[in-house]
Parts: C-alpha cells; structure tokens; sequence
C-alpha cells in the first residue's frame, strides 16, 4: 500500500557537526547496507552527498530488523536524530563528523539489483553503463561532471547577460542547404515529397537577427551533423553561440577572453593570462604541423630547405626541394634511448598523414647514428644539427615532402612524441587565437573551391582583389580559439554586402539560381540594410570535457551516442511501423532486416 513520506528537511549533503541533537528526515537512494558489531548502518545518498546512519537493535529492534532488509539503490526515507561519531569521524566526506540515529525507515521503491555497483571506480563497460546510464548517471564522478556542466551554463549566460546580448531562439526545423556535413532529413507529413533539415548550427538565422538589428544575440544551442563515424564525435552536440554588430575581431577577442577567464576562474580558481596570444594560421601551419597548436610544449617544426642552397648530398631531401617542396624536422630531446621499434611505429603514424617515409637519426659524441646519418658528413651532421638546435643524445625526424604533406605529418607526431615521453605539463592551460586562415580550400576531387569554414565569412578587405587572380591566397576574417590543441570554437566576421557575397557564391560554383534556392532569404535580408556583424560558437562539450578534465565527450554528456550514432538506453535509431511510412509517403528502399 502505498505510504506518504515523511518530508525532507536536509540533503544527503548537508549535514555537520553545527546539527547535533537536531532531529531531521533525509531522503535518497540506499549506497551500502553493512552490520558491524551489532548496529546497522547505511549510507544513504543523493547528489549532494552522503551520510551515514546508524540503526542500534538496543534502542528499536524492529527498526534494525527493518534496516537489515534494505539493499543497494533502494529508494529510503529516513528520519533520526543527528548525533557525534566521534572517533570515528569519517574525514574523506564532508559529513563524516556526524551520524544519523535513525527513529524511523520508510521504503519508498525497492530497486532490482543494479547491472554494476553504483561506486567511482567501476569495471563495467562503457556499453553496459551506456545501456544503463540512468543507474550510471548516479555515479559520482559522472554526476559531477552533469552538475558542473549545469553551473558553466549558468556562468556563460550571466556573463553574457552582463554584457548586453539577448537569448534568443532560432528553428529547429529549417531548410537544408547542404554545404559542409551531411544534414539529418526530417520528412513533412504535410507536404508530401519534402523536407526540412535539423540545424548543422544556426548561422543564417543569427545573421538575420543582426539584419533584425537586435545587435548582440546568444544562445546555447543543440546542433546536428550527420558526419561519418568517428570515436568520441556525436551526432548531436551542444554549442554556446554568439554574434555581434559594429563590431571587428578585436571585439571578439576581448570579449571571449573575458568570457573564459571567467569560466576558469569559476571552476579552477585559475586566473588565465590576458590577453591570449595570437598565430596566424601560416605560423601554426609552419612551427606546429595543424592548425590546433598545443602550446604546453616544445617540440617545434624545424625547416631546413634553406640548406638546399648548399646541395643536400642526401637524393630524397634534394628532390623535395627541387620540386617546390620542404625538408622539416623535430628534434626530440634524449630521444637516442628510443628504440628501432619505436621509430617503426612513427613511420606508420606520419604515414597516416601521405609522407612516404620518414627519415631519423641519432646523434652521439661520435656523430649521427641509424637511419638516413650515412648520408651525411661531419660537416653537414654539424650544419644540421645546429639549424635545428639538437644536442647529444637528440633523436632527429625528417619529412621531405610538399608543405601540405610535412606539415600534418610531422605536426601530429609531434601530439604522438609528446605524449609518449611524457612532455605534457599537468594542469595547464595553454591558450592561443589562430587567425587569418585561408578563405577557400581547392577540393581536387569535385574540381572547384570550397569554403574552408563557410560561405559567409568575410575576406580581408586588402585580399578582395584575389577574387579574380588568385582564390587560394585569400585570407579570411576567421579565428579559432585553441585550448591544449583543441579547438574550443572558431567563427569570422562575416559578408554583409550583397555583392561580395554573390561574388563569393559565383567562385564557389554557386550560380544564381543555385544561390537564390538555397539562400535567397539571406540575399534577400543583406539587401534590406545588413550591419558589419560576425560571431564565434563554442563546442560546449569539448569545453566541459576540459574543464572537467575527463577523457570522452561521453562523460560529459548525460544521455550521449557510441561511436557509431547509435544510443544503447533507448536502441535509437530504429524502425518505425508501416502506417508511419505510409503516412508519410515513404517507402524503404531496402526490406527491413
């Protein structure tokens, strides 16, 4: 029969030694049930914490008997007299000064035997927790992690409120303008043979309120890419976005410094140095290999092309340069300890990436050691060694290759060596602004140019006159803010004129029509009078998985995806009944199976 609770007057939490003698009612789920010298005990939990409570079966022995029947992750009321444990004290937990004596249990839902122990520390797999993830969900270190995301989402729309933008809603069912990842199709019942698209992100439509003159807007916004499958990427993800009129990237700048310095002050009491630094893409491309630089470390790029001047007596370093490509390097410090199996092993990875191979040494008191060293005298072994700055002991890399190859393969065995041995400093924050990326990319596969972030980024005003003698050296007003070699967010300052917009579409391959189909709205709206206007998103996942410093996206995401888009606790995606299709007008093009 069903019982009325006592009501709650404290939390789990809450508790201290202040509480002697009061008598109170806690509520929560049954953590352990143990009986030590006769007493029961059980901790009782919720999110705000723990306390124990202590059944004596001297004092109430129904009571007691009644405790003993309790089990783990049944649901409790317990109400007692808060009392002193002494000697006892329990100094791991905020409330191990006191205990509970309890006068009264009500059961409020017994629970079946949950799939793995409710504990920090747990041996269970992802894909059982994930099938499970409301008991998961009330493990500490994940709940934690839920908490935390709730209280930064609090301090970004404080801040921002502070700071004069407005929170404003943009569609969720809208117009698919496939540029960039695949959108997630939502069929119309209504419209028979149509669509509409789950937002990528709401970019045009914060364009539209900057035209709507409403001047700062935000939102923390769900976005959705259908994107090939990859470990620790979801399909859907959460992003805090922002955009601004009247403004530059100066203004962008400051103002999302601000922004996480308030962030990290929150959560870490760490005050980050203002203002961050800022690295042209062409700099991030040249001394670290990507675009996403890890500062925390050395381990710099080194080009010696120039030394071609001299006639490389190695054939391959000749021929690269000679071909309008680069010879770089990485020196990695005492690395003459590394074995042949390891090197092996770095020779796959920047293979990933096209080099062809990967050329090493070692240096000793002797001179260069393995690898590509018989190639080159004392003299050059010297010549070498001192433009990339190694010593004895140094174990040196090479790539010989066009810049686009060297670079990303040498700049990710860069994050692979650093890793390794160890070079990573704990509980750093390395932040840096990389700007001026190029406007377009070459897609040599489609035969046309792309736009390297979209296509309504704005060029820098001195390289609007590439348009029409050389795309691919234009730079854009783009910016990524880059955190420990994630990209936290990136965004630009974007095209208000009509004109150059069009222009940019006609380079793109986006003839008029194409153009008005997809964004005549757009085209449209920059014709009714557009502010100078720009904004950046964050990826709030990323940044919560930072902040919180857990290792998967998935630990910062209360009901995430697998890897392959799928979600284990609800088995979506899955099929739907034939009257649905048939309403809808669709029919599978594959039987079910």
């Amino acid at each position: 029969m069903f019982e009325v609770p006592p009501r709650r007057s404290h939390t789990c939490g809450a508790l201290r030694a202040s509480d002697i003698g009061a008598t109170v009612t806690l509520d929560g789920w049954v953590a352990s049930n143990r009986d030590l010298g006769g007493c029961a005990f059980i901790d009782l939990r919720d999110r705000y914490g723990v306390t124990q409570v202590k059944f004596d079966p001297t004092v109430d022995a129904a009571l007691a008997a009644a405790a003993a029947e309790v089990r783990p992750e049944w649901v409790v009321a317990i109400t007692g007299v808060v009392v002193s444990r002494g000697s006892n004290t329990n100094k791991q937990i905020p409330t191990g000064e006191i205990e509970v004596e309890a006068t009264e249990i009500v059961v409020l839902n017994r629970a079946e035997t949950p799939p793995f122990p409710v504990r920090d520390e747990v041996t269970a797999s992802e894909e059982l927790r994930l099938q499970h993830r409301f008991v998961d969900l009330r493990r500490k270190p994940i709940q934690k992690n839920i908490v935390l995301r709730a209280e930064v989402t609090h301090v970004v729309r404080q801040f921002l409120h502070e700071n004069g933008f407005l929170e404003l809603e943009t569609p969720i069912l809208t117009k698919s303008t496939p540029e960039g990842a695949r959108d997630y199709l939502v069929p119309s019942r209504v419209h028979g043979g149509e669509f509409y698209a789950l937002p990528q992100s709401p970019q045009l439509f914060k364009q539209l309120y900057m035209i709507a003159g409403f001047d700062r807007y935000y939102q923390i916004c769900r976005c959705f890419r259908d994107e090939d499958l990859r470990a620790d990427r979801q399909p859907e993800f959460t992003q805090i976005d922002m955009e601004m009129s009247f403004i530059d990237r100066e203004d962008i700048y400051e103002l999302c410094e601000r922004l996480m310095s308030r962030i990290w002050s929150y959560v870490h009491q760490h005050e980050i140095q203002l203002p961050i630094p800022r690295i042209s893409y062409d700099e991030a491309m040249a001394r670290f290999g990507v675009d996403n630089p890890d500062m925390r470390y050395g381990l710099e790029l080194q080009d010696i092309s120039a030394l071609s001047a001299d006639g490389f007596p190695f054939p391959l370093f000749a021929d690269a340069v000679a071909k309008g490509g680069v010879v770089k390097g990485i020196v990695v410090p005492n690395g003459g300890e590394i074995s042949r199996k390891s090197i092996d092993e770095y020779t796959a990875k920047a293979a990933i990436f096209g080099a062809k191979g990967l050329g090493w040494a070692k240096l000793t008191a002797e001179g260069w050691t393995g690898g590509i060293s018989k190639f080159f005298d004392a003299g050059w072994q010297a010549k070498i060694a001192g433009a990339m700055g190694a010593n004895e002991g140094d174990l040196l890399l090479f790539v010989a290759d066009l810049a686009k190859v060297a670079n990303p393969a040498l700049g990710n065995l860069r994050k692979l060596i650093a890793a390794e041995r160890g070079l990573i400093p704990a509980n750093s924050y390395k932040f840096v602004w990389v700007t001026d990326f190029p406007l377009l990319d070459y897609d040599a596969e489609a035969g046309r140019w792309v736009a390297m972030h979209h296509p309504f980024t704005s060029p820098r005003p001195e390289d609007v006159p590439l348009f029409d003698t050389n795309p691919g050296e234009i730079r854009a007003r783009a910016y990524d803010l880059v955190l420990n070699g994630i990209e936290l967010g990136g965004g630009s300052i974007r095209i208000h004129d009509t004109r150059l917009q069009s222009k940019l579409f006609s380079l793109l391959g986006i003839g008029e029509e194409e153009a008005n189909q997809k964004f005549g709205f757009l085209l449209k709206a920059l014709k009714s009078g557009a502010p100078p206007h720009g904004g950046i998103a964050f990826g709030f996942d990323r940044l919560m998985m930072l902040l919180s410093g857990a290792t998967s996206l998935r630990d910062v995401i209360a009901f995430p995806k697998t890897a392959s888009a799928s979600c284990l606790m609800t088995e979506a995606p899955g099929p739907v009944d034939d009257a649905q299709l048939r309403e809808l007008g669709i029919a599978l093009a594959k039987p079910r199976g």
